[in-house]
């Protein structure tokens, strides 16, 4: 289900021209309403088209005020309940409180090397562009392949 905006908790993360929701939505759906009038509510985020959510959970994630919530799917919380993370810098805590008012805690850790220490392109080649026009550098010959009777799924 997508994400939405509680209101009563979100404070625009303190006036910053970006909230992090804003900042780490990787469809840029959600949006700071710095005077109030798209929602009625100054300085405060929204998801500006929620049928459009990719459902990530990015931004529930990172709100620093877990003001962002989402309504979970019935596999992950039975209808009635709900689910909220707590975030710290090495773990991030999910806690499901279901429609009896149990509680449940799962804690997970969020990295497993340290912030910065990842070289993607280590061991790898240099790029070379002028091997780009060469049979075979992304497919086979001439840019395409010819078909595979075999290949097709048979009824």
């Amino acid at each position: 289900m997508p994400t939405f905006v509680r209101t009563d908790k979100c404070d625009g993360c303190k006036g910053q021209d970006k909230t992090a929701c804003a900042y780490i939505c990787p469809h840029d759906l959600m949006k700071l309403d710095k005077e109030g009038s798209e929602t009625g509510h100054v300085m405060q985020a929204y998801n500006q088209e929620p049928e459009q959510c990719w459902e990530c959970y990015a931004c529930v994630k990172i709100c620093p005020q877990n003001a962002i919530e989402s309504r979970p799917y019935a596999d992950i919380v039975p209808l009635g309940g709900s689910v909220q993370p707590l975030r710290g810098t090495e773990s991030i805590m999910w806690t499901i409180k279901f429609r009896n008012g149990s509680l449940k805690r799962f804690k997970f850790p969020i990295r497993t090397t340290p912030a910065g220490s990842i070289d993607p392109y280590g061991g790898k080649p240099a790029a070379d562009i002028n091997k780009i026009a060469d049979n075979g550098f992304f497919v086979e010959t001439d840019g395409f392949r010819s078909g595979d009777p075999s290949e097709l799924i048979a009824k």
